[in-house]
């Protein structure tokens, strides 16, 4: 790598005589635990001022938690199930979905084993209370294909000009078959189907491991935003992930990389998946491995950058060659680089790179920057917004070669401008990843 022996100018001799140390700051905060024992596949909301949390069995057929703020404390009450519809066994009961009806009662959606499909199929049923105790409804399940492997996941969706969906996923993977999540017109009662289904999308990555599922829909100002979970149950490889469409019925595009992985936490939760959102409140609500094998409940703060999700606590990367670059230029033959480009040339006292990141809440961030140094160990000054200065200390790694340094800093609430800027000798910017 041709590198030119950059002159020490006054300029950078004034910013190292100015820069004195920054006081420690407190690293990132990650999804928080709130129901330390199993409590999967997590259906959280708020009815009344107080948060009410269903989950897949663990006991009863329809686990049920409440809490006076989206963080706890968070107390398990019981079953809000207790009986299950005629055509149901017990044992299998997952995946709860619970909304109010204009009627004022509230309607629970939920997978169990049919007795005659012998496959998990979707079920209803109907209660005067968020607590229960619900009342299945009708004498057979609302969506059983058995010649697709069952279907499971069940979630509810009113539009903005108040239709009503049921969203489900069927359970090819059961069979050796592809996975598709699906969108079903219903009545406003959420139990008489109107038209025919919608196929929204299908596993088709190799992360995903032959299973989408676990469907949450948001709708946003300008785009729709399908959640859903994928990955190999049982193991960190679990994923959160979502796909985006400007209308109800698709296409949805997925995003290029998952949302909540058990790396993009470093490991604060294990297999992420499972999640609800609240988008009203800013939360979301999900499940990881716990070391007694079960699945806790966690929560995280969310944001929305230009209607894309920010999970607070899982990293999101932003490639350098993107941003604003001053005095410096992209090299895009960078074979073994994020997208193969790096920001390079960041050679000289006023040469920087400018990066807009995104964060949900105020408060502290940790920035991973990614780098390559090829000629001896280099720094570049970081400011955000302008701030404290932070020197970013580069090992050398040899070009081409990249590695992380991580950086604690603070950040506002929404868009915030991250400078790197050169301080001495050199190297080049990957990407930074902001958790």
């Amino acid at each position: 790598m041709k590198r030119a022996l950059a002159v020490v100018s006054a300029l950078a001799t004034v910013l190292g005589a100015l820069w004195l140390p920054a006081p420690a700051l407190a690293a990132t905060v990650r999804p928080a635990l709130l129901i330390n024992r199993d409590f999967p596949d997590p259906d959280v909301s708020r009815f009344g001022g107080t948060y009410y949390a269903y989950s897949t069995n663990s006991g009863p057929n329809v686990p049920v938690a409440t809490a006076p703020e989206a963080s706890g404390p968070w107390t398990v009450r019981g079953d809000a199930l207790p009986q299950l519809g005629a055509w149901a066994s017990g044992g299998l009961t997952w995946a709860p979905d619970v909304s109010q009806r204009a009627d004022g009662r509230y309607l629970l959606y939920y997978t169990a084993r049919s007795q005659a499909a012998g496959r998990q199929c979707i079920g209803a049923a109907l209660a005067t209370a968020p607590l229960g105790p619900f009342q299945p409804v009708g004498t057979a399940p609302l969506v059983c294909n058995a010649g697709e492997g069952g279907d499971i996941d069940p979630a509810s969706f009113v539009d903005a000009d108040g239709r009503h969906y049921l969203l489900y996923k069927d359970d090819g993977n059961a069979i050796g078959q592809p996975t598709s999540i699906w969108l079903q017109p219903v009545a406003a009662d959420g139990l008489t189907f109107q038209g025919g289904r919608i196929e929204l999308l299908r596993n088709d990555r190799s992360e995903e491991a032959g299973v989408i599922e676990a469907p949450v829909l948001v709708r946003r100002a300008s785009q729709y935003v399908l959640f859903y979970s994928g990955g190999s149950y049982g193991n960190s490889g679990y994923h959160t992930s979502y796909a985006v469409s400007p209308t109800l019925t698709g296409r949805y595009v997925k995003a290029y990389r998952p949302l909540i992985t058990t790396g993009t936490v470093d490991g604060a939760v294990n297999g992420p998946g499972g999640a609800d959102i609240d988008a009203v409140g800013g939360n979301v609500f999900l499940h990881g491995w716990l070391a007694t094998g079960s699945r806790g409940m966690y929560r995280a703060d969310l944001g929305w950058a230009n209607d894309y999700p920010v999970v607070r606590g899982s990293r999101v990367r932003t490639e350098a060659e993107r941003g604003t670059l001053h005095n410096a230029r992209v090299r895009t033959n960078a074979v073994n680089a994020s997208q193969a480009a790096v920001a390079a040339y960041i050679d000289y006292a006023d040469s920087w790179v400018d990066l807009s990141v995104y964060v949900p809440r105020a408060g502290s961030y940790t920035v991973h920057v990614a780098y390559a140094a090829g000629y001896g160990d280099a720094q570049h000054t970081m400011t955000v917004n302008g701030g404290t200065q932070l020197v970013v200390n580069y090992p050398n790694t040899g070009w081409d070669s990249y590695r992380q340094v991580p950086v604690d800093v603070t950040m506002n609430a929404g868009w915030n401008t991250i400078r790197l800027q050169h301080r001495s000798r050199w190297a080049e910017l990957d990407y930074i990843e902001v958790a």
